[in-house]
């Protein structure tokens, strides 16, 4: 009973899980349609939107994947449901046949003369005590095994019924999939058409990754000078107190920030209120151009028009700059920790504010005629760029 106990209460717990992965992945599509809704706006085809079909096309395929999970789960309870009402109609149809015996005995003996007789026959009153006690035994042992078929039949009708509820979410279940299954097929050939149009703007594109990379170089270049600067900063004030670290010397209030902060990954907010990530970290090719592999040193997150950025975490801004190609640029110190945020067309900080986990720091650029809204999010330890995506909540 324990062992069917923990694994219902299992199933119910993966089965919740995967329901509200479901929802959030539902939601994220729902996201995605809107943002590509506002992208679309602009007649012409661009690299943008196209990396928003391609996260559209993730996000479908994650869903059809939790399906398929949630329907081994479902096929595996109905199993169970079959097997237990199996067990428990073999139970009752022996709990019936037993109890008819019972009825089919006590009718022929229900003579309570029979009965006294029975306990007067004895050879001393120990025994008569004895088979007193057996037919008051018997009588409750009766009483138990109607009580035992009714309960029985109610746990058979429950489990009828929860087979029925199974089979119906299954048949939804399915017919969800399929639709999704659709769906998939027809972006992945939207995708495939976007990718062979964009294919002949070539020397256009060509022209706006050479900016783009241009842009990424000057942020990088400010960022290592501004984490150069602070540790030189730091270390000079480390050695006037004796310290001669040659990490990056921390005073015991950013000591603690920083573990704060690292102790948060994977828990951090998002930069945004809402958003999807349309440009991962670290290396990858080009999503049109052929031979041509991007490097990016942290995460764009498309959003909404008109929407801000916020901090993920307590901190001290270390600058505010402004980078040609990048918009405004805020950097946000959290001990031994850096976030950085990009394309704002208006700030709301200045350098040395002490700020809050999720305040707002500044409106995000709404590129003119793209219709195109997104942040570009690092995280820095030290001068190690690290992946925003394993450090923000995994939605």
């Amino acid at each position: 009973m324990l062992l069917i106990l923990s694994a219902n209460s299992t199933f119910a717990q993966n089965k919740k899980e995967l329901e509200q992965r479901k929802k959030k992945l539902q939601k994220e599509i729902k996201l995605t349609n809107k943002l590509l809704k506002e992208t679309r706006k602009n007649k012409d085809l661009s690299v943008d939107e196209l990396l928003k079909l391609k996260s559209k096309i993730t996000s479908r395929s994650n869903l059809i994947a939790t399906m398929n999970s949630e329907m081994k789960l479902i096929n595996k309870e109905i199993s169970g449901n079959k097997q237990e009402i199996n067990g428990l109609e073999s139970d009752l149809t022996y709990l019936k046949s037993e109890y008819a015996k019972i009825i089919y005995y006590a009718f022929k003996h229900k003579n309570s003369y029979d009965k006294m007789m029975f306990i007067f026959a004895s050879k001393d009153v120990n025994q008569a005590y004895k088979r007193l006690k057996y037919i008051q035994q018997y009588s409750e042992y009766r009483k138990g095994q109607a009580t035992e078929i009714v309960s029985t039949q109610k746990t058979l009708t429950l489990k009828i019924a929860s087979l029925k509820q199974s089979n119906e979410e299954k048949t939804v279940l399915v017919s969800l999939e399929e639709q999704e299954k659709q769906n998939l097929a027809i972006e992945k050939v939207e995708q495939e058409n976007i990718v062979e149009k964009l294919q002949g703007k070539e020397q256009e594109l060509k022209n706006k990754l050479k900016k783009k990379e241009a842009a990424k170089r000057k942020l990088q270049k400010a960022i290592q000078r501004i984490i150069e600067e602070e540790i030189r900063k730091a270390r000079e004030a480390a050695k006037r107190s004796g310290n001669k670290s040659k990490g990056f010397p921390l005073t015991p209030e950013a000591l603690k920030l920083s573990n704060s902060f690292a102790s948060n990954k994977g828990k951090l907010p998002w930069p945004v209120k809402q958003g999807v990530i349309t440009a991962q970290f670290g290396k990858h090719a080009h999503p049109v151009l052929k031979g041509i592999v991007t490097n990016n040193n942290g995460i764009d997150i498309s959003t909404t028009k008109g929407a801000t950025s916020r901090a993920i975490f307590n901190g001290i801004v270390s600058s505010v700059a402004i980078i040609p190609g990048e918009g405004k640029v805020v950097m946000v110190r959290h001990g031994e920790y850096l976030s950085v945020y990009s394309y704002m067309s208006e700030v709301f900080v200045s350098k040395g504010d002490e700020i809050s986990i999720k305040q707002e720091l500044g409106v995000l650029i709404n590129e003119a005629g793209k219709s195109k809204t997104q942040v570009h999010l690092e995280i820095w330890k030290g001068m190690t760029k690290l992946n925003p995506k394993y450090w923000i909540f995994r939605k």
